[in-house]
């Protein structure tokens, strides 16, 4: 599947925008973006192994933190979509 990748995570991929990844589950995707392009998994996930608070991550269309989180489906076909929260105000 593919992987979108926001440009602050691009070092790890040697800048590409978009990487593949396989797995079966949010979690193994991760997992396996972890040993191909090594780092990134600590940008994405806290020190408990949780989605870190100010990244979104989508399956296809759908946030994973109202789906199942890491544990979201990724059936062949679906894109990842990881997005830095943006905050702002004045």
């Amino acid at each position: 599947m593919t992987v979108r990748i926001p440009t602050i995570l691009r070092t790890y991929t040697g800048g590409r925008s978009e990487v593949t990844a396989d797995g079966g589950t949010l979690r193994d995707v991760l997992a396996d973006l972890e040993k191909n392009h090594q780092g990134i998994a600590a940008r994405v996930l806290d020190d408990q192994g949780k989605l870190r608070r100010f990244v979104n991550v989508y399956v296809n269309d759908d946030d994973v933190r109202f789906a199942e989180g890491l544990d979201t489906p990724t059936p062949d076909g679906a894109g990842v979509s990881i997005i830095p929260a943006v905050a702002g105000g004045c």
